[in-house]
């Protein structure tokens, strides 16, 4: 439980922006559309789109790569013995001169159990039968081990792929997760628990989506961000073109060729080693979309355009003057005792505003690393850096779940995040984070457990969205619920549940309770509506819907055997399937 000294930062190289695309096919796969084109025209092809790393990706195959590699060997061979021609001195010239330009990674797209589509990409001198040995362990049969196609049967699990992948030093990517066959499973109905474990596994490096240039609430990457209570992982996104030809079909534009798609990636160099690191750390800010060199992705500004929420807030300020730095310190303090999150310092949370920036960045950096040392026990873990947004120097502070909780400044103030605001803890909550902290001193790391072998597995069967009639519908998971109340000598008291824990917190009254408590206390207390005064959908009801700027907070009612339950202060992160199909419902109507 004690503090932690302060890591001094290391000096690093220099840093730059590269271009990437991990998700190319080739030849080797049998749905290639160009199965004529020359592995020379794949890399031509992403020297003319800028590219600095690419991977080759088949369909539970190394074939493409393969390919590629025995001929620049039977080129180099030729060299050896003197017995070149012109055109193969040609090749061999082009192929030194484009892979001394880009880093050719090998990697296979692997179809895991149910279909679900997994990259494993490696060092580029990782052995062929190396790769080959790994897809045989994955159970991709022999006879289909150089066809390249994606369906080959029955093979290894999802949970699996990612730690076999892994453990022999590759990079774990989902594939076009937010689409057909990924692990996200738009469509699908696995059940919450198998949904969480595909998308959440420590064995996973990142999700590759189809919608990273997108903005807006729905988005792959606004869904994976920490922020929901099922998820508190942030996942990285990345994207790739996944092409399957040398150019876009501009009959279906869909069909996508090489470096159509392409994630920018900030690296001390280029290799493997390097990019692995950042795929593998914390900073998501590291990666983005690319859009040409004229309009770069600012990283600020898109967080500002999310907004704030449970995992990230916006302050324009670390003066002590006018009580900034107790705001931020009080926002590190929540984020540690919850889910993590990102501060950023420099900016208001209004993407309209033009950011007024941090003077002196490396001074007020070493200041806040100082009150944070000072102020807040134990030592939270955190990393500080700056980024820049619009011409100004902006502070980021990247902060961890805390694994040493309850955190506290100045020894006796606790607070928690409550969506977008951080708050002093109440009596129930202090207990709930010293149990939480209890439990990480003598619980062993949680893994989901690997399935069961193939004859006795019991393996859930996918179901259409829509199916679900006969399953119990559950309370949402965010906003709360007061469960009960009762007047002691004049005052009404209350037991709040809070939905994204399912902590109680009792005695509370309107006075002592904090927004979203106090905003429903009131409601209980000036009566709440009556079954038959509701309008119900089934055994669901939307009550009220309250919005402010791109926040909107919803009243909402279930009926469970004869009990009504009133949910206040739900957001858009709590609906589950049945309480956004009503949204959806309502809203078209």
């Amino acid at each position: 439980m004690a503090n932690k000294p302060r890591k001094k930062k290391s000096k690093k190289a220099s840093r730059q922006w590269r271009r990437m695309d991990l998700h190319l096919h080739t030849p080797g796969s049998y749905d290639y559309q160009d199965p004529d084109i020359s592995y020379l025209a794949i890399l031509r092809q992403a020297e003319v789109r800028g590219l600095d790393i690419i991977a080759f990706t088949d369909h539970n195959t190394v074939a493409g790569f393969s390919a590629m590699k025995k001929e620049i060997e039977r080129l180099l061979w030729l060299e050896e013995l003197g017995r070149m021609e012109t055109g193969e001195k040609r090749q061999l010239d082009e192929y030194r001169r484009l892979l001394s330009k880009i880093l050719v990674l090998p990697g296979f797209e692997f179809t895991a159990t149910f279909g679900f589509h997994i990259l494993g990409i490696f060092p580029s001198e990782t052995p062929v039968s190396l790769l080959e040995h790994l897809l045989l362990t994955l159970r991709v049969p022999p006879e289909s081990l150089h066809q390249g196609n994606p369906n080959v049967g029955a093979t290894s699990d999802v949970l699996t792929a990612y730690r076999v992948i892994n453990d022999a030093g590759g990079i774990v990517i989902a594939a076009h997760a937010n689409s057909n066959h990924g692990v996200a499973m738009r469509g699908l109905d696995f059940g919450g628990q198998t949904r969480i474990a595909y998308t959440q596994d420590p064995y996973l490096h990142a999700l590759e989506v189809t919608d990273l240039e997108k903005r807006g609430r729905y988005t792959t990457r606004r869904f994976f961000d920490g922020s929901k209570p099922e998820y508190p992982r942030p996942m990285r996104c990345i994207q790739g073109s996944d092409a399957h030809s040398l150019l876009k079909n501009p009959n279906n534009p869909k069909n996508l060729g090489v470096g159509d798609r392409i994630t920018e990636i900030l690296l001390p160099e280029v290799s493997f080693e390097a990019l692995k690191a950042v795929l593998q750390s914390n900073d998501l800010s590291l990666t983005r979309p690319y859009r040409g060199p004229a309009n770069p992705i600012d990283f600020v500004q898109l967080a500002r355009e999310e907004g704030p929420s449970l995992v990230q807030s916006f302050h324009t300020s670390l003066a002590k003057r006018g009580g900034h730095l107790d705001r931020v310190l009080q926002d590190i303090c929540a984020m540690a005792n919850t889910n993590g999150g990102a501060i950023y310092v420099g900016v208001s949370a209004n993407p309209k505003e033009k950011p007024t920036g941090v003077r002196e960045p490396k001074k007020a950096v070493d200041n806040l690393y100082t009150a944070v040392t000072n102020r807040i026990t134990p030592e939270p873990e955190i990393h500080v850096d700056t980024l820049p947004s619009k011409g100004v120097q902006v502070i980021r502070i990247t902060v961890q779940p805390g694994q040493d909780l309850p955190y506290a400044i100045d020894d006796n103030k606790f607070y928690v995040r409550d969506e977008t605001e951080s708050s002093l803890a109440v009596r129930d909550e202090i207990v709930r984070l010293v149990e939480r902290g209890l439990s990480h001193d003598v619980a062993e790391p949680i893994h989901v457990p690997l399935p069961l072998p193939e004859q006795t597995a019991v393996t859930p069967t996918p179901v259409k969205r829509g199916k679900r009639s006969g399953q119990k519908i559950k309370p949402p998971r965010t906003g709360v619920e007061i469960v009960s109340s009762e007047k002691r000598k004049g005052t009404t008291y209350h037991t709040v549940r809070d939905l994204r824990n399912g902590n109680l917190i009792k005695n509370v009254t309107r006075s002592s309770a904090r927004k979203l408590w106090h905003y429903a206390i009131t409601q209980v207390e000036s009566g709440q509506p009556k079954a038959d005064e509701i309008k119900w959908h089934g055994k669901i009801a939307l009550l009220d819907t309250r919005k402010k700027d791109d926040n909107t907070w919803y009243d909402l009612a279930l009926r469970d055997n004869g009990d009504i339950h009133i949910y206040y202060g739900v957001t858009d992160s709590g609906l589950n399937e049945d309480w956004m199909a009503l949204i959806e419902q309502i809203s078209s109507s």
